[in-house]
């Protein structure tokens, strides 16, 4: 069994007035039994929570599940009035002892790669190290060491005292992680004052997660007060003096026994003659009358109970003395005086700490400390603490109650403190910290730095705070070259964090020209200058960019970083322009050549995010799907799982889609876009993960479904000034085409193509917007549709991918319509089949065999039309498949039984085949090898373009690592 680090110290009595509160207990404690009386039953676990002012008897609630709870395993722990302040505080209370047993190689066996993720938060090392994990990674983190301790130590009881103390990080977890209780053989009980901080408010009120409402306790009647009172000093005890105990404690129960021991203690026997005297008594328990008797024990005592309360949580006693400026045998006659006194009582701590009888006792004594006294007491306890090794978080918590003086020592100490807080995931607790260092203040020379660490704090929750501390760090004299470069792009991310671009790349370009004198610096400055630039909707000179990027891309000498990132643009905004695709995927190539991380502490992930969507945009799918899965394995290790697992797994999500993988891609977005939801301040990721989601789900044909989620998000409403992708108005377009109102679609659509046109971005892989047009013309102006189509086709071609060429040709049939446009179908099939775009290829055999039916041409229609219903089914495209059957039921043929063939792996012959034509073999020769017809190769080979996920082009190099078929 796991003990907590606290246990009560007030005797065992029977809780008074407290039936439904005990069957309740009673009745949770059943349930996570795996049987009742010898009869088997599922365990379930659940929350259970009490709520009530300060001494209505929580604690003795929770006592009586400890109690009860044998054969169970019990996490416990309690928030602090002055542990507010230290992060994850109380989470370490409740982990810390169940894993007190190990040494660091079994910590890290244990937690596996969790390990340095939450490491700092559970307070397992001394001085972090290495990377910063994100909020989201940590709480991540922590629901896995929970969820595994309580798999291993089922069933377990996890006991929280205090919740309104507790610190913010520990109380965010626990609201996150509560109702996953119910599919644990965990009960969860919580007990807390009413007034309890926002992040635990989903404890105060009903949920169908977290059960029924907290149970309120009540005050005790005078019978129970009465009961108390005679339990104490005799059944003699007069009623009247019995209802005036009543009076006096409000039916407090901490109050009544207080009051009780004490009538016993003085030999009272509850007569009309003890009343003043009870009553001196009951104001002794707590406010000014506690703070009377306690200087009734002179001097050097109180000196002690002051110390013992500015220290809160299991007091050290030595601390204690150093504190109060006393000897440690004044000490042990303080505490014994104490003791006797019921306001201090052994704890559960190390090194036989001391507590509080109670935490009433403790808040009156720490308040009847006079300002001054009570912050020299707090600076003694910052040096103090720091002396003992314990650690600068819980030094600097003493440092934030004592003014500002100038010390250097402080500074040092609460940055150190920062430092820690940032490695436990817990920005908001550095930034404090941080904050507090700042008003010290620092040395002139080192304020430029603690005002970048400041930022970098606020970052991921209040990122104009981060701009606004950097501009003030840039403005101090003298700073290193690197640090200053590490300043501004930070900066650039803070304002392109919070949708302002252009002023994102107005820095990185002013602070190119600024250093001139350091090469390095400079050329990264411009590479972010490209970067937030690229991602400017309303930059003026779009084309002098590109040409200024192509120029300096291709004059690059070195294949450092910097170089490689601005390779990395190049190919993108080649990708962009419609450049011819070798030329994207040769600067691609270029910019991985070394390697481009996706978690380097002081680089953005724009680009190699970028790069690797080069290859999927110019028809290699598989590869980016490649570099993604790597790129997110990396921010998983380092416990970024905020916005950049959010973006990861929606853009991942993306890369199914353009394959054909409709319900893979809807699951992979809708994951991305819960992680975006939950990050603090909403990112970036939620625009891509709604646009992309409502794509798939127009793909698959749930247009109602799209248009609930696009009303949720008021997509379409709002644009943002970054640039998003798939392009909002874009997928806005299509949403109204798919609802009937092309000319409501047709103006948006034209708007897209006037802004790009001024960005020369040509691209229809990107953005087709030029198809949605054409479709959304064709009824009321024919000719300018086709001539959209047309030049979607020319583009397309320019660019050179056949999924663009396949899926703008298509467009291009549906508008022509005729002889003319039965020959632009087949061939938007010819060269959807030399993609690896499944659904693309669906629609367009679909829409072929519609055409060739219309025509008349019934057999060759069948044909068309079987092959897109079996591939929309495959895809996941209800909506196509559904189409694909009432063009054949009108036509009046039958649908044929779909084959199921295994999608994800090559048979035999389609992996010969793939291999004679990477060889560089032509249709002919491999029709021959494989005795088959041209038509017959080409078909298997589409099949391999859609399983490797690649076009011919990058197939040798997919093939090496794609699986062999089975013998």
């Amino acid at each position: 069994m796991a003990h907590e680090l606290w246990q009560p110290t007030s005797e065992s009595r029977p809780l008074l007035e407290r039936r439904k509160e005990l069957r309740a207990l009673e009745s949770a404690l059943t349930g996570l039994r795996d049987s009742v009386d010898g009869v088997p039953q599922a365990p379930r676990g659940g929350l259970l929570a009490f709520t009530g002012p300060g001494g209505m008897g929580k604690t003795a609630l929770l006592n009586q599940v400890r109690a009860r709870a044998q054969g169970f395993t019990v996490l416990s722990g309690r928030g602090g009035e002055k542990e507010q302040e230290l992060a994850f505080h109380l989470v370490r209370q409740v982990v810390q002892p169940a894993l007190a047993s190990m040494d660091e190689q079994e910590l890290r066996t244990f937690l596996g790669g969790w390990y340095d993720i939450v490491a700092a938060a559970l307070g397992l090392v001394a001085t972090p190290s290495g990377h910063v994990p994100d909020p989201t990674g940590v709480r991540d983190g922590l629901d896995w060491v929970m969820t595994r301790l309580a798999v291993m130590k089922a069933p377990v009881v996890l006991l929280l005292d205090d919740l309104h103390w507790a610190d913010v990080e520990s109380l965010s977890w626990l609201a996150s992680f509560a109702p996953r209780a119910v599919d644990l053989s965990m009960l969860i009980v919580v007990a807390f004052r009413p007034e309890l901080p926002l992040e635990a408010a989903a404890f105060s009120a009903p949920s169908a997660d977290l059960g029924n409402r907290p149970f309120t306790l009540a005050p005790l009647s005078a019978t129970a007060v009465a009961r108390i009172i005679r339990d104490e000093v005799g059944e003699e005890a007069e009623d009247a003096f019995c209802e005036e105990c009543w009076e006096v404690t409000g039916g407090s129960p901490f109050e009544a026994v207080e009051l009780s021991i004490r009538l016993g203690e003085r030999n009272l026997r509850g007569t009309g003659d003890d009343l003043p005297a009870m009553r001196d008594l009951a104001a002794a328990v707590k406010g000014p009358g506690l703070i009377e008797r306690l200087q009734g024990f002179g001097t050097t005592t109180v000196r002690f109970a002051y110390a013992a309360a500015v220290l809160g949580q299991a007091i050290s006693p030595e601390l204690a003395a150093r504190i109060a400026a006393i000897g440690s045998t004044a000490a042990a006659e303080a505490t014994e005086k104490l003791r006797g006194a019921r306001i201090l009582a052994d704890g559960e701590g190390p090194g036989g700490s001391l507590e509080f009888v109670h935490p009433l006792i403790a808040t009156t004594i720490y308040r009847s400390i006079g300002a001054s006294l009570r912050e020299g007491m707090h600076n003694s306890a910052a040096e103090a603490v720091r002396a003992a090794g314990l650690g600068h978080a819980a030094a600097a918590r003493h440092l934030l109650e004592v003014p500002c003086e100038g010390s250097s020592e402080a500074v040092d100490c609460l940055r150190e403190a920062a430092r820690e807080a940032l490695h436990s995931g817990a920005p908001e607790a550095a930034r404090r910290l941080l904050n507090r260092a700042l008003q010290e203040p620092p040395l002139p020379e080192e304020r430029a730095a603690l005002l970048h660490e400041l930022a970098c704090a606020t970052f991921l929750i209040k990122p104009t705070a981060t701009v606004a501390h950097l501009r003030e760090a840039l403005a101090e004299p003298g700073i290193d070259p690197e640090l200053r470069a590490s300043m501004v792009y930070r900066l650039t991310q803070a304002l392109a964090h919070t949708d302002r671009m252009a002023e994102a790349a107005t820095v990185a370009a002013e602070e190119a020209q600024r250093a001139a004198a350091h090469p390095r610096i400079r050329l990264r400055m411009q590479g972010d200058h490209f970067v937030w630039s690229a991602f400017r909707t309303d930059e003026a000179d779009s084309s002098g960019r590109s040409r200024a990027l192509a120029r300096l891309a291709d004059r690059l000498s070195g294949r450092g970083l910097e170089e490689r990132y601005i390779l990395g643009s190049r190919a993108w905004d080649a990708m962009m322009c419609g450049e011819p695709r070798q030329k994207a995927l040769a600067y691609a190539e270029e910019a991985l050549h070394g390697g481009l991380s996706w978690a380097h502490e002081n680089r953005g992930f724009e680009v190699p995010v970028s790069v690797a969507l080069v290859f999927m945009y110019c028809d290699q799918p598989r590869r980016a799907e490649e570099l993604f899965a790597k790129g997110m394995a990396e921010c998983e290790s380092k416990g970024w799982r905020g916005s950049h697992l959010a973006l990861g797994q929606t853009l991942s999500g993306y890369i199914r889609y353009r394959r054909g993988s409709l319900a893979e891609a809807e699951n992979l977005v809708r994951e991305g876009l819960r992680i975006a939801d939950r990050v603090e301040g909403g990112v970036p990721a939620q625009w891509f993960a709604i646009g992309i989601l409502i794509q798939t789900l127009l793909a698959r044909g749930r247009v109602v479904a799209a248009r609930r989620l696009a009303d949720t998000y008021h997509y379409g409403d709002i644009i943002p000034n970054a640039v998003i992708y798939p392009d909002p108005r874009t997928v806005y377009a299509e949403l109204l085409l798919a609802e009937g109102r092309p000319d409501d679609a047709a103006p948006l659509l034209s708007r897209v193509g006037e802004w790009l046109e001024g960005r020369d971005w040509r691209n229809p892989a990107w953005c087709p917007w030029q198809l949605g047009l054409a479709s959304a013309l064709s009824r009321s102006a024919p000719d300018r549709a086709v001539r959209h189509a047309q030049d979607a086709v020319k583009r397309a071609r320019d660019f050179g991918a056949a999924s663009a060429i396949g899926q703008a040709m298509h467009a291009q049939a549906e508008v022509t319509g005729g002889e003319a446009g039965l020959d632009l179908h087949a061939q938007a099939v010819d060269h959807l089949q030399q993609s690896p775009a499944a659904y693309e290829l669906a629609r367009a055999l679909v829409g072929h065999g519609a055409a060739l039916a219309r025509a008349g041409r019934l057999h060759d229609a069948a044909d068309r039309l079987y092959q897109g219903l079996e591939g929309a089914v495959h895809c996941g495209a209800e909506g196509l498949a559904a189409r694909a059957r009432r063009e054949l039921s009108a036509a009046g043929l039958r649908p044929l039984p779909l084959r199921y063939p295994q999608t994800d792996t090559l048979t035999a012959q389609e992996r010969k085949a793939a291999e004679m034509t990477a060889r560089g073999q032509a249709a002919p020769v491999v029709a021959k090898a494989l005795h088959l017809t041209e038509q017959g190769v080409r078909q298997l080979l589409s099949s391999v373009y859609r399983k490797v996920g690649t076009d011919a082009a990058g197939l040798a190099e997919a093939l090496e690592t794609f699986p062999r078929p089975r013998p």
